[in-house]
């Protein structure tokens, strides 16, 4: 008679060790196998934002650990709210989480609806599709830094075939008007695939017999559209632009690739700006507050939309 992984282990424990355990309750063995767990949450996570936030009332200075340490209250806090620097990298990250959020649901919804109509072929695609999410951003920057270039990226002769304009008269990442918009291009193209996969999740959960249905009653193809895919993926749809929202506010390492939060202060986002404050100034102290109030600012937007989530999904 073959026995189970279970009784397996239960025979080979030993009985001392049998008796003690035969002794504790539901509740202790349940504590014994969380507690690991809660620990290094403890460690990796709670300590370092508690630190990080009473930190954030001192002028503190990692790079000089002698110096007397004061505590300065809201001080930092005032300084932050009421620096214009700041208010413009929110204003520069506000542009790029909008732009990229709004390029990626459209087109990746777009996407979506398309794999799911069963074509021949249809592996191959979403395959070739998926492949820039699969790329790490660091390679992703070097790749459209490349393209960029006026004298043999081939962007500019893209574009100018269309429009007809000169290769080598601009320059995505140089120029300041464009340079917010060649890092919302790379992430567009880079994330798109991942919002695809989310809208085709949703799609496919949608019963066939609920368009059955509809072409019963003579229903459109662009009345179904509207009445029951985007009602009935709209969940999904939400829940990809909460994930590439709170990715899109911590973006770093494709920026400072393409354009190192250049030219000028462009393309600096509140990441990079934060980096910067931490361990270029090494104004320990300020970065805390600053940190502090990122943190917040994506706590509070993201609670209240998961609210909202939760209202459209109990429809």
């Amino acid at each position: 008679m073959t026995l189970s992984p279970m009784e397996t282990a239960a025979a080979k424990t030993p009985d001392s060790m049998a008796k003690r355990i035969r002794g504790l309750s539901n509740r202790t063995i349940a504590w014994i196998f969380v507690a690991p767990t809660i620990f290094l949450l403890l460690a990796v996570n709670i300590f370092p934002l508690i630190w990080t936030i009473r930190l954030s009332f001192t002028n503190f200075r990692v790079n000089r650990p002698n110096n007397d340490v004061e505590w300065v209250g809201l001080r930092n806090y005032e300084r932050i709210l009421n620096d214009p620097d700041v208010w413009n990298t929110m204003q520069a990250t506000a542009h790029f989480l909008i732009w990229t959020i709004t390029l990626q649901v459209l087109i990746g919804f777009a996407l979506a609806y398309l794999i799911n109509k069963k074509f021949k072929g249809n592996d191959m695609w979403t395959t070739i599709i998926v492949f820039p999410m699969m790329l790490s951003p660091a390679v992703v920057g070097n790749f459209w830094t490349f393209l960029y270039q006026p004298q043999i990226g081939l962007f500019n002769y893209v574009v100018a075939f269309f429009t007809g304009a000169d290769p080598a008269s601009f320059s995505m990442i140089g120029d300041v008007h464009l340079a917010p918009w060649a890092i919302v291009i790379a992430d567009t193209w880079m994330w798109t695939p991942f919002v695809m996969l989310i809208c085709l999740a949703g799609l496919r959960s949608i019963p066939d017999s609920i368009y059955e249905a509809a072409e019963c009653d003579r229903a459109s193809k662009w009345r179904q559209f509207w009445t029951i895919t985007i009602p009935m993926a709209l969940p999904f749809l939400m829940l990809a632009v909460l994930f590439r929202g709170i990715e899109n506010f911590k973006m770093f390492d494709l920026v400072v690739q393409l354009t190192g939060g250049g030219p000028g202060n462009t393309t600096t986002l509140t990441s990079i700006d934060l980096k910067r404050e931490a361990f270029e100034k090494w104004r320990t102290g300020y970065s805390s507050a600053y940190a502090v109030i990122l943190f917040v600012t994506v706590f509070g937007l993201a609670s209240i939309y998961v609210k909202a989530l939760n209202k459209v999904k109990e429809r």
